[in-house]
């Protein structure tokens, strides 16, 4: 992508942004159905994870993956591998194991809570900056959450703190990402940190005795997990294509789009009318997101001009 226009960058980041947050939204809604056909959440995600690491890898090797890690440095090489332990591996553990010990809403709402620290890290490690468009769009879309996920009776325990540092994990990996996609190829990362990740899944479920309820998984339960799997591999080429484009605090708060195909998902196949809070809820994320598109792209036509001037 080196010596393309940097505005067709941004406006290229934020379309597969979108996409993105469109096909997290309808994996999330599709994995509440898969999940509950197998026993054990871990099982179900690494089988899923290892559906999408072969699409992943198999499509980086087409690419000349092989020819592009032999001209890597180590540094990058080590950055890789971090990325598949921080982001592909242990925050998916801490994640489902938290999932089964905190209270619903808790972990909903600390979850949803990652495109904030996104943005407070990329600030100092990325540099990028904050708009007074962009701050308030954070604010609202934090509004929208709170709306749609109230984080009702509260509560902390072990399994609150679980998915807090699974979420700042995967918060960190965002923004390592980000510094990587610099010098490596979104493909390479996303076959990297999905093969690995995946290694390291079937790794924990051999050291806690689990690994044998990879090969119970049958029938119905496959269908789901193959879909899902898929669904899986194009959100991270996706994310990731999105991340090399546009800024991570930009990319990270139009993921959060993802829940409002969710929730329209859900209510389609109900046949229920959403509580008029939450829709408020999505009606303000929908806003916020445009508003940090706008400013993104705004800010991309704004230097180039600049840029154009001082020419």
């Amino acid at each position: 992508m080196a010596g393309e226009h940097p505005v067709l960058n941004a406006e290229r980041g934020v379309l597969l942004a979108l996409g993105a947050a469109a096909i997290s939204g309808l994996s999330i809604y599709l994995n509440a159905f898969g999940v509950k056909l197998v026993p054990d959440a871990t099982v179900y995600t690494t089988a899923k994870n290892g559906v999408a690491a072969i699409i992943l890898v198999g499509l980086a090797l087409a690419l000349g993956a092989a020819r592009e890690t032999k001209s890597l440095d180590q540094s990058h090489r080590v950055g890789l591998v971090a990325v598949a332990i921080i982001g592909g591996s242990i925050p998916f553990v801490l994640f489902f194991s938290g999932l089964a010990m905190a209270t619903a809403p808790t972990a909903a709402f600390i979850q949803k809570t990652l495109f904030i620290w996104v943005a407070l890290m990329a600030l100092p490690v990325l540099g990028e900056r904050l708009g007074l468009i962009q701050i308030v769009a954070l604010g609202v879309l934090l509004a929208g959450q709170v709306l749609i996920a109230p984080p009702t009776g509260m509560g902390w325990g072990a399994g609150e703190t679980m998915i807090a540092i699974a979420t700042l994990l995967w918060s960190v990996e965002i923004v390592l990402a980000k510094r990587l996609l610099f010098a490596v190829s979104a493909p390479l990362l996303g076959a990297v940190r999905m093969g690995l990740g995946f290694v390291f899944l079937v790794g924990y479920l051999a050291l806690t005795g689990r690994l044998a309820g990879l090969a119970t998984i049958g029938g119905e339960a496959l269908m789901w997990v193959l879909v899902t799997g898929v669904l899986l591999a194009g959100y991270v080429a996706t994310w990731f294509g999105a991340l090399r484009l546009a800024p991570a605090t930009t990319v990270t708060c139009i993921l959060v789009a993802g829940a409002v195909v969710t929730g329209a998902l859900s209510s389609l196949s109900n046949g229920t009318t959403p509580d008029l809070w939450v829709v408020l809820g999505y009606i303000l994320i929908v806003v916020a997101v445009a508003l940090v598109v706008a400013a993104t792209v705004g800010f991309r036509r704004l230097d180039v001009s600049r840029a154009s001037l001082d020419g």
